[in-house]
């Protein structure tokens, strides 16, 4: 009952509350964006979202090469600034809060067996993956070959947490994934 109906309420209510809240927020960092960037500083990406289907994510752009703002970039990216817009996905319907986090094509919708469970849900701004690999940047910089490492490592694990998170979801659940979500940039 609360995947169906309770989550959707959740998810609209806080988006909301959240956009209305950080909009000040919101309007500085993408001016701020603008004027680093100098053109739309809102990235736009095809993920693999709910029942297999593409959506179009939002986020905040922060690559920008030969450029002293790149450790402004990176901050924002660090403290997942950059994953702000996407409290729009949430509101549109794309995405929850709380999920699976949406990749890119080649992933998730090439799942098999029970894994494909995994896209029932709706990909969310944050999960259990998302706080288990919160340094994911660093753990993929570390490799000498951070591509092969993420298919053969980083996502199976991806995928066994995302499968636990879907046998598990509830409300208690998502509002503590939630909180550790929010706490997570003053706990590193």
């Amino acid at each position: 009952m609360y995947l169906k109906f309770g989550k959707f309420f959740l998810d609209v209510f806080l988006s909301l509350f959240g956009v209305i809240i950080l909009f000040p927020f919101l309007i500085l960092i993408y001016v701020v964006l603008f004027l680093i960037h100098l053109s739309n500083p809102i990235f736009y990406q095809t993920r693999v979202g709910q029942g297999g289907d593409y959506f179009t994510v939002y986020k905040f752009k922060t690559i920008k090469t030969n450029t002293s703002t790149n450790a402004f970039l990176r901050g924002i990216r660090k403290t997942k600034i950059d994953e702000l817009p996407q409290l729009f996905n949430v509101i549109k319907g794309d995405m929850s809060l709380v999920g699976p986090r949406p990749d890119i094509p080649g992933y998730y919708d090439k799942l098999t067996g029970e894994s494909r469970l995994i896209l029932q849900l709706k990909p969310g701004i944050t999960g259990l993956a998302s706080l288990q690999f919160a340094n994911e940047e660093v753990i993929l910089a570390q490799q000498s070959n951070p591509l092969a490492y993420n298919d053969e490592v980083l996502f199976p694990q991806k995928v066994e947490l995302n499968l636990r998170y879907y046998k598990e979801v509830s409300f208690v659940y998502d509002l503590n994934i939630l909180l550790k979500t929010i706490l997570l940039p003053f706990l590193n």
